[in-house]
């Protein structure tokens, strides 16, 4: 597989990365630093879609439902060198299927995740799943 993005700015501006027929904005100056997600940000983004994707792939072949997924990502970054350190995630799959193996799941995003590996040669990832019981989908 291969992939292919296309990114610009505009000095003083901001930016986009256009990806397919999409167009995500991020920031480049002080000014949108609070309303546009930063370099880092998006770098966190595609490791938690990348979770969540793998949550979808994975409820088909581990044969479990549910109604949602949540993931909550945060990294710590060190000064000296200047990269992420430490990732930790929350990841919550809202079910109520007794077929859901959470070991297993976490097994499988962790052993078959593209960016969950290319992230892993570089920082410490640690993590935990969870399964919140949904009552409305009984």
């Amino acid at each position: 597989m291969e992939y292919q993005i296309k990114a610009s700015s505009i000095s003083n501006k901001n930016a986009a990365i256009q990806i397919k027929k999409n167009n995500i904005a991020f920031g480049t100056t002080a000014k949108s630093a609070d309303t546009l997600p930063n370099p880092a940000e998006l770098f966190l983004g595609a490791f938690a879609s990348c979770m969540l994707k793998n949550v979808e792939r994975f409820s088909a072949m581990m044969k479990f439902n549910y109604v949602k997924a949540i993931v909550n990502v945060s990294a710590k970054r060190t000064e000296k060198p200047l990269k992420m350190d430490n990732i930790d995630y929350r990841l919550t799959i809202y079910s109520s299927d007794e077929n859901l193996n959470i070991p297993l799941l976490k097994k499988n995003i962790e052993k078959f995740g593209t960016i969950y590996n290319t992230v892993k040669l570089s920082c410490n990832i640690n993590g935990i799943i969870e399964q919140q019981k949904d009552t409305t989908n009984n």
